[in-house]
């Protein structure tokens, strides 16, 4: 993909440098990581948000079966649908979202509705956990009005290891890259995933994609 990129920054704190340069410097480096952690690749952030932004809703045309919007399905129910993000940042990353076009979590759904879309946000976090062993696992809602409107939440593993500066925010923003995920990889962790998903006793052995 054309677009990015990389940008390395490193260590520039020097004896005499004063406070405000060793500010800057710490900001530059958490605005741009000194390494694209786990083999990520500049993104066309352009083309992207002309997708968003004139295309058909995504999750939409996932569920209709437009090949241009296909992912890796890890589970659905009746109401919602949990699957591979085709971009991710992360190892493992996954979207949660209803199946009914929502796109605002607190005037279109009611209570009801909002407790069962985080309990099946939460099983899906804990089978990511449970493949992927993260420091710590990310659980955020995007989205615009003016692009990706359906309401999704996404499930982010940060991998061990990853250094301070380079988590949270940086970690999640495809301004720094994007990680390959080709067919066989992705198939693997959807596997992964529904078996986590099946040991617990949310996925049935032999229907792994459903949760009744």
């Amino acid at each position: 993909m054309q677009g990015l990129m990389r940008r390395t920054i490193g260590p520039t704190f020097r004896s005499g440098q004063g406070q405000r340069g060793h500010r800057a410097d710490r900001h530059r480096r958490l605005r741009h990581p000194s390494t694209m952690s786990m083999g990520r690749r500049p993104m066309d952030l352009v083309a992207y948000v002309e997708r968003t932004r004139s295309g058909p809703c995504f999750v939409c045309a996932f569920r209709t079966g437009d090949p241009g919007y296909s992912h890796g399905t890890v589970l659905e129910d009746a109401d919602h649908v949990a699957f591979l993000d085709r971009w991710p940042t992360v190892p493992g990353k996954v979207l949660v979202a209803p199946k009914a076009h929502v796109e605002h979590a607190v005037r279109d759904l009611g209570e009801e509705a909002y407790l069962r879309l985080m309990i099946f946000v939460r099983e899906i976090a804990l089978a990511v956990e449970t493949v992927f062993e993260p420091e710590r696992t990310y659980l955020y809602p995007l989205g615009s009005r003016q692009g990706n409107a359906h309401l999704h939440w996404h499930v982010a593993p940060l991998p061990g290891g990853v250094p301070y500066a380079e988590q949270q925010f940086p970690a999640l923003m495809t301004e720094n890259g994007v990680l390959p995920l080709p067919p066989d990889q992705a198939s693997e962790t959807a596997t992964r995933l529904r078996e986590a998903l099946t040991a617990r006793g949310v996925a049935e052995e032999g229907q792994p994609l459903f949760w009744q």
